[in-house]
């Protein structure tokens, strides 16, 4: 069970500049706490990351989705949420990455995966048994996308042939890491089916938070 007396909701973020998000998020984990971001496009997770690395210098990164995000830029736009994953590898803010779930590798992307090491676990050859230890603090991205349209039809981008919802819960569940802070992102009500994927974000943020909030 999760103790509602040690969560505090910081409401909603607003913001006039994309980049603010960094400043807005070192001041919410500046006392040590472990914070747990909504999205919002994936976009968001660079910032954050700018955020946790000045608080944790070396940190590891586990990204849950369909696509790798690591497009040097997609439209011209080098910060789109095709990109967070690039910024922050070629930035050094992470470690390590381990990418869950992937299932549209191209060329482009796994050149810059080649680039900056990161580590892929593509759905046609998965086994959740070898992601399970993280020596650093982890932060963990879950791209709604990541889970198979049956699951979550809520998203914008559908890939068929992705992960259960029972897959993704048990890959949280039996991690051996610090987590110290989640994002859960690319949820698109719009396209949503009797609140299928409202529903299943509600739950991973249940885990998530059950993690986050698991003494170090």
């Amino acid at each position: 069970s999760i103790d509602s007396t040690s969560i505090e909701v910081k409401g909603d973020i607003t913001f006039s500049d994309y980049f603010e998000i960094e400043g807005i998020t070192s001041s919410h984990i500046a006392n040590g706490e472990e914070l747990h971001t909504l999205g919002g496009a994936h976009s968001i997770t660079y910032p954050i990351i700018k955020a946790f690395h000045k608080h944790y210098p070396k940190l590891d990164i586990l990204q849950i989705d369909a696509h790798c995000d690591l497009y040097d830029e997609s439209e011209g736009d080098k910060y789109s949420h095709a990109c967070p994953f690039a910024r922050i590898m070629e930035n050094g803010l992470a470690a390590r990455l381990v990418q869950v779930g992937i299932r549209t590798l191209n060329p482009h992307q796994q050149a810059q995966a080649e680039k900056f090491g990161v580590e892929i676990h593509q759905m046609k050859d998965l086994d959740l048994s070898n992601i399970r230890k993280f020596d650093n603090p982890l932060y963990i991205s879950l791209d709604m996308d990541g889970f198979d349209p049956a699951y979550a039809p809520g998203v914008s981008h559908h890939e068929p042939g992705g992960l259960s919802s029972r897959e993704v819960i048990s890959l949280i569940q039996n991690l051996d890491a610090e987590v110290v802070g989640a994002d859960i992102v690319e949820y698109n009500p719009n396209r949503d089916f009797q609140n299928m994927t409202a529903f299943l974000a509600a739950k991973m943020l249940k885990e998530l938070l059950a993690k986050l909030l698991k003494p170090h």
